[in-house]
């Protein structure tokens, strides 16, 4: 105690006990930690807090301070830096060293202690190894009791170079180690630290990163990964660290728009667009994320609409943007909001607008087809725009093949039958033949009608295999085999039919055609009359025809 140097008594003080507990709020491990900032920033062991869901500290005056966030850990050389939500101004902190002591040099342990006296441990250097290639890692002659472990070791000024470590299978009496206080200092929470295994084993509230565009990073991440609850407390996070920052306050604004019907949410997201607008440097982007977000609202058809968030003010927000800048995906969205007020014309626009700027894309294209179909166009005009969505959406990949299907339907209704085989087709090896019944039913009306009638009749019998119960498939099927002079089969199928639904009409109308075939015409013009009773409206030229 005469030989300790006079600071010992002072630095003492920034040294404190930690307890921590487990998620029954049960007390999991004891140990000690040491602040190096004056706002609240320490320095510990990881395994003190491996598995905990809170932790406290105790500082030199017994007084207790929650632990507030974890900034940092690495699992392998056991350190940990967090962050303590102090109760005071400042808290008295070790500075950590800028270089490193020499082996050989004499070292003091700090441990934890509400007394005021310079009771120390000492010790010196005996080795140096290295972390990596930058930090120390320290091997000392000094005498290490257990409630000692993650205590400070400091030079003869005073300034924090290592975390005292407990040595393992040596002699536990003369031999210790300490992670250095740098390397401890440099851990830090990153954009990817949301996937980091030793910070997910730690229930705590994890800090941002001090990287304003990490930060970002993270809370993209975290959107997918987190409950809608712990963004928004994240998000709270961000926008309290980096208040100029809009992204926090638009993202917030989203995250509190999950019911319709909750309007004290709303209007807190309506108060976070209001202030992103006023923090922008880019005003434009929070025009056009504030007009999706309305857009999006009236897609969801509320009850009752809220603060006049109508497709008329999303344009209106849209249009503000547009003024700053023409991008293209402002002039999507107006496009879109147009589509959903069916004022196609007026989206079709839009939609040409895109299209004419170098991010025209397969979806901006297909887009104008569907608004062209739907304003009464005439097929041929659709079907040059889906050529168009096709062509930019090669290489064709299961992700985008549905665009050969909206093309296929549109050349059967041109009767391009064979060209509208050809995009099933390119559907199936896009897809890898991962289809169903549905699709191999009208795969076969394309080869059908293109005269294809081996294609035919093996896709709805593929069809068939696939889906026993679809009643429509066997009527199909008796349709082709009657076409190509297979009677017997067609009325084998349409037996089938009666079976599964003795009142289906069309089967009957069908069974009169092939008993015509066979010269039975008593029973045939009997079918008719039977498919006429049961509705079929179909049947009466037949029966005009053949039954008088």
């Amino acid at each position: 105690m005469a030989q300790a140097p006079k600071w010992v008594d002072k630095a003492k003080r920034a040294v404190f006990s930690i307890i921590t507990y487990d998620g029954d709020d049960k007390l999991l491990n004891s140990g000690n930690g040491f602040f190096v900032t004056d706002n609240g920033i320490a320095l510990s062991d990881y395994s003190t807090f491996k598995g905990a869901q809170r932790a406290v500290i105790i500082n030199s005056d017994g007084k207790q301070m929650a632990v507030e966030s974890i900034l940092g850990a690495n699992e392998m050389y056991d350190v940990i830096k967090f962050r303590v939500a102090i109760t005071e101004k400042k808290v008295p902190n070790l500075n950590i060293a800028t270089v490193s002591p020499a082996v050989g040099a004499e070292v003091y342990l700090l441990p934890y202690s509400t007394q005021k006296d310079r009771n120390i441990t000492t010790g010196k250097v005996k080795e140096i190894s290295k972390i990596g290639e930058s930090y120390d890692y320290y091997t000392l002659s000094m005498q290490l009791k257990d409630k000692m472990v993650s205590c400070p070791v400091v030079s003869v000024n005073g300034d924090v170079f290592g975390i005292a470590q407990k040595a393992t299978g040596r002699d536990t009496t003369e031999i210790c180690y300490a992670a250095s206080a740098s390397f401890a200092m440099d851990q830090n929470i990153s954009g990817l630290s949301i996937n980091d295994r030793a910070l997910n084993s730690i229930g705590i509230k994890k800090g941002l990163p001090d990287s304003e565009e990490q930060a970002l990073v993270l809370l993209y991440v975290a959107s997918t990964q987190m409950s809608n609850a712990e963004y928004l407390s994240l998000l709270n996070d961000f926008i309290n660290q980096y208040p100029s920052n809009s992204e926090g306050y638009t993202r917030r604004a989203i995250a509190s728009m999950v019911d319709l019907n909750d309007a004290a949410a709303y209007s807190r997201a309506a108060a976070d667009f209001e202030q992103a607008l006023k923090v922008a440097d880019k005003k434009s982007d929070v025009y056009y994320t504030i007009a999706k977000q309305i857009y999006s609202y009236q897609l969801e058809k509320p009850e009752n609409t809220f603060n006049g968030w109508t497709y008329d003010k999303a344009l209106e927000y849209n249009n503000n943007a547009l003024a700053i800048e023409a991008l293209p995906i402002y002039m999507q969205l107006n496009g879109d909001i147009y589509f959903a007020k069916n004022e196609y014309d007026k989206a079709l626009e839009w939609y040409n607008k895109v299209n004419e700027t170098n991010l025209a894309s397969p979806g901006s294209f297909y887009n104008a087809a569907k608004t062209k179909e739907l304003m009464g166009a005439d097929a041929n005009e659709v079907i040059a725009l889906l050529d168009s969505c096709i062509a930019l959406a090669q290489p064709m990949t299961a992700d985008n093949a549905a665009y050969l299907l909206e093309r296929a339907q549109m050349k059967i209704e041109t009767q391009q039958y064979r060209q509208a085989l050809m995009d099933y087709d390119a559907y199936f090896d896009a897809v890898n033949g991962q289809v169903n019944d549905v699709f191999y039913y009208y795969r076969e009306q394309a080869a059908f009608h293109g005269r294809q009638y081996q294609r035919a009749l093996d896709d709805i019998n593929k069809a068939i295999e696939l889906n026993k119960n679809e009643i429509a498939y066997y009527v199909e099927l008796a349709v082709i085999n009657l076409r190509v002079g297979r009677i017997d089969e067609a009325i084998s199928e349409l037996d089938k039919v009666f079976k599964m639904d003795p009142s289906y009409s069309e089967a009957y109308r069908l069974l009169g055609i092939c008993q015509i075939q066979q010269k039975k015409m008593a029973e045939a013009c009997a079918s008719f009359q039977k498919a006429k009773e049961l509705g079929d409206t179909n049947v009466d030229e037949l029966i005009e025809k053949h039954c008088k």
